[in-house]
């Protein structure tokens, strides 16, 4: 049976339309203005964190370690560490970070140093891994190095 649409109800649906397609375009045009450094840094840590969640599900489920996967998460680490802090250089573009990023800029780079750093040594361990046991050490402080700079570097948020 088909259904019928009264005058009523079509301008019911209408509305809801209208009004659902005026409240996404105001959330867009109210939201942080788009700016390529932070859309930069942003994707490289989204990426950094799907890598650590491919490594961290093998960390909470160690019979599930594949040395393949976790050499190829950990030397993308490594090798894409160095890569956002260029683009903390424009003050105004805020992004999540705060403005320690800038007031604090030598503890910031100690961070970002720190990551590379451990990176490298997750990524030298991840080479001849054969267990969770073998990168267990090295992961634990490349979450640790996230979580630092998160603390005073990343805007908290609800």
């Amino acid at each position: 049976m088909a259904q019928v649409y009264t005058n009523k109800s079509l301008k019911s649906i209408f509305g809801i339309a209208l009004m659902t397609a005026a409240l996404g375009l105001t959330a867009c045009s109210t939201s942080t203005e788009s700016n390529p450094d932070v859309e930069a840094r942003q994707n490289n840590m989204k990426n950094w964190g799907d890598a650590m969640g491919v490594m961290g599900d093998m960390a909470k489920a160690p019979d599930t370690f594949d040395a393949a996967v976790f050499k190829e998460q950990a030397a993308f680490l490594a090798e894409d560490a160095a890569n956002p802090w260029g683009h903390f250089a424009d003050k105004a573009a805020v992004g999540n970070a705060t403005e320690a990023v800038w007031s604090n800029a030598d503890g910031f780079r100690a961070e970002a140093d720190n990551f590379q750093k451990v990176t490298a040594e997750l990524n030298a361990a991840a080479q001849t891994a054969t267990s969770m046991d073998d990168v267990k050490p090295a992961f634990g402080q490349v979450g640790a190095s996230c979580k630092s700079c998160h603390t005073d570097f990343k805007a908290k948020t609800d």
